[in-house]
This record gives structure tokens, sequence and C-alpha cells, in this order.
């Protein structure tokens, strides 16, 4: 299926990865060019083979189009580095070994929630005994675990740090129940108002409703209930 959202940052890498080995991939799920294409006109063909990208005197140059389903578009052009760039380049890679005491490059939340304001308490503390007995462990993977393997509760807190002297101040600053400089708590907003979008993505074509309405009598008896729905808001009728 379509990627959607990630479909450009995905005609991204893909083409890094074509600069940095040198070679054009082949278009995928493309047994013929289309014939709807003058393609004897200029140089543009479809590569239904990959091919070793032809050296020339010139910087390797790939453009990545079509960033989405949205409907929104953007280009983005993409140049190789020379030789010279990447022989005086500085290493980049992350310390992957560097203990929790360092600094963390910027700035990493910690995200505790909790089913009342004591339960959030509690695991501030329980956080704050986790980390202390373990100084290996990295802020940016803390916050990472914290985000993505633990349910979210309505009451929360977050706390805010560059280093773990102030992400463990905070800690100990929400298990005591205490206001603290990088440091929010609060808890989730009940629902609001529901809210119909609309978005015309544009894959849609003229009528195809009406089709549907008369083959599908599922999609028919959703239609009626929504118009229903919406009828004693409305003055037009949804089917």
């Amino acid at each position: 299926g379509h990627t959607q959202a990630a479909a450009g940052v995905g005609g991204v890498i893909k083409m890094v990865m074509a600069l940095r080995h040198g070679v054009l991939p082949k278009t995928l799920h493309v047994d013929q060019p289309s014939t709807q294409v003058d393609w004897s006109q200029g140089d543009v063909r479809l590569l239904t083979e990959a091919i070793p990208w032809p050296e020339t005197d010139h910087l390797r140059r790939a453009g990545v189009s079509s960033f989405g389903v949205s409907g929104t578009n953007a280009h983005v052009i993409l140049e190789a580095p020379s030789e010279s760039e990447t022989e005086t380049a500085p290493d980049t890679q992350p310390d992957t070994e560097a203990p929790c005491g360092s600094g963390v490059g910027g700035v990493v939340p910690w995200v505790l929630s909790g089913k009342s304001v004591e339960a959030v308490r509690a695991q501030a503390a329980r956080l704050l005994e986790f980390v202390e007995s373990d100084p290996s462990l990295r802020p940016v993977d803390v916050g990472w675990s914290l985000v993505s393997s633990r349910a979210v509760f309505d009451h929360r807190a977050v706390v805010v740090g560059s280093d773990r002297d102030e992400l463990m101040a905070g800690l100990r600053a929400v298990a005591a129940g205490e206001s603290a400089a990088g440091v929010v708590q609060g808890a989730a907003r009940a629902g609001g108002q529901v809210v119909f979008v609309f978005p015309g993505q544009g894959a849609q074509w003229v009528g195809m409703a009406q089709g549907l309405l008369e083959s599908s009598p599922v999609f028919a008896d959703s239609m009626g209930e929504c118009a229903l729905a919406l009828a004693p808001f409305v003055d037009w009728s949804l089917e």
C-alpha cells in the first residue's frame, strides 16, 4: 500500500543510498513504460533494471518529489558530497556508550503518567530509584522507553532536561509533589465536540457514491445512519 506520510522520507532514504552506492535503482512494479507518454521526446526514461550511476565530471544529483498522499507536494534536490568533503567530514556517529551522567546534546523529555496524582508521584519515585541504580543508562534511551513501552493515563508529568542532573532533580520534584524548573504536570482534558473532516483526498471520482449505494448494502446502511445523524443540524440531505 501507499506509505502516505512516510512516502517523502522513504524516497529521500532511497536516493541517499543510491547516491552512496553509485547505483540507479529500477522502478518497481512496472512491466513497461506508460503508453500515454511520448518517450521519444527528450532524454527521460523509466529504469526497468538497476544500472551503475554514470561517472561524469559533475557531482551526482537526484530529485525526490510527491511527499505523501495529501495532495501537498514538495520537491527536494539531493547532491552527493565531493571527495574533499567526505575526506574532511568529522565523525558524527553518536556515542552509544555515553553514560546517563553525560550531556545529551539537546533536551530530553521523560514522560510519566498514572491514574491519579499519587500514582504519578510513585512512578517518579520508582524511575528515580531505577536510574540511580544503573549509571550506564542513557537519558535518550530512558525517554524512548517511557513513551514507547508504557500505557498512558490521564494524570501526567513531563520532566525535561539536558543532562542527568537536571532530569534527576525533576524526578525528585515530581516524587515529592513539588514544582520545579523543567517539570510540567497536569491532567488530560476530557473529550470535546465531534469534528467531521472531509479532506477531499482526490482519489475519488464523480458519482462514485451512487454506484456504491446501489451495489453495497453495508455502504448504503452506513450512509443512511450518517444522514439521520446529520439531519437535525443541517438544511441539506447527505443522500
